[in-house]
């Protein structure tokens, strides 16, 4: 006997709710006959699926390794349906979008009001977090599309270079600094950035090193907004993009300096798998991220942004 579609749907709802009672309640099936379920289950595949404990179920190895494959099998079901029904019409169907919290404050919104304006059948769920958590749901499918600030150099995915945005030094408004500041200007001062790892951190270390010099590091936080706090409150300096500080500039709480010629800039990505087919609904969000953002950035709204005419990136 295989697997049947009905199966997987029942075993994943019981990994994903970690309670039999909870899933019979999602799946509107009988709790005995979902326990049964699961029984059989285990005796057809002839290993044990789940551990029972007192508030309820654990997948074992194998459990996992079924529920992470019913999830893959059960959205592309889901993806092939949506492209069959939409065939004849407009693209339709959930995308799943991955972008950091820098980025979705910027983007999310626009995005939202272009594709309900040209594609009223396409829902977008956004996942905000850090780069390296977005890097891990792309790999495992968990999301269909992603912005990163480093390209996904791995086979089954293409990363097309989005933008280029400024990174600007800040300081507080007691300290009198210039309109533009050689990095070695910051040598010996205490600087306020994210952690090791990070990757804007990893960018600034790397900017230090070309000059022969190192980043005096006086407080590590992985914040955006903290980090814009201690600078105003003068526990040092600090390396952000243009956009993080509009307001703050604006409001004159934090000075900036342009960093000296040739600047210092990241480029964000678009990445999208190759190694699995796209939905027309995924391929639409696709093609119209990259108009959002252009807007963006022709009204100002992505400040120190620039368009880059850099290709695709990645292995087919």
């Amino acid at each position: 006997m295989t697997l049947d579609t009905k199966q997987l749907r029942y075993f994943y709802e019981i990994a994903q709710q970690g309670s039999v009672t909870a899933a019979s309640q999602v799946l509107n099936v009988a709790q005995p006959a979902l326990s049964l379920h699961l029984r059989r289950l285990e005796e057809q595949l002839g290993t044990r699926l789940m551990v029972r404990t007192r508030s309820g179920v654990v997948p074992t190895e194998a459990g996992q390794l079924l529920a992470e494959r019913a999830r893959h099998i059960l959205a592309e079901i889901a993806r092939t349906e949506d492209d069959i029904r939409s065939l004849d019409g407009a693209p339709a169907g959930v995308v799943r979008l991955g972008l950091p919290g820098t980025i979705s404050a910027l983007v999310s919104l626009p995005l939202i009001k272009a594709a309900r304006l040209r594609y009223p059948q396409i829902t977008i769920h956004i996942a905000e977090a850090m780069s390296g958590f977005i890097s891990g749901w792309m790999r495992e499918g968990k999301i269909d599309l992603a912005i990163l600030y480093h390209p996904l150099q791995e086979r089954g995915f293409r990363s097309d270079i989005l933008l280029e945005e400024e990174l600007l030094i800040l300081w507080a408004q007691a300290w009198p600094m210039p309109p533009k500041a050689a990095l070695a200007r910051l040598q010996g001062v205490p600087l306020v950035l994210p952690s090791r790892g990070n990757g804007l951190r990893d960018l600034i270390d790397e900017a230090f090193r070309a000059q022969g010099a190192s980043a005096t590091v006086g407080i590590e936080i992985d914040s955006y907004a903290n980090i814009k706090s201690l600078v105003a409150e003068g526990f040092g300096a600090s390396i952000l993009p243009a956009y993080a500080v509009q307001a703050e500039t604006r409001m004159g709480t934090i000075c900036t300096s342009r960093i000296a010629d040739p600047g210092l800039w990241r480029r964000a990505h678009v990445i999208q798998p190759t190694a699995r087919p796209m939905t027309r609904a995924q391929s639409a969000i696709a093609e119209l991220l990259p108009q959002v953002v252009a807007d963006l950035v022709a009204k100002g709204a992505w400040s120190g942004a620039r368009a880059t005419a850099g290709g695709a990136i990645g292995a087919d």
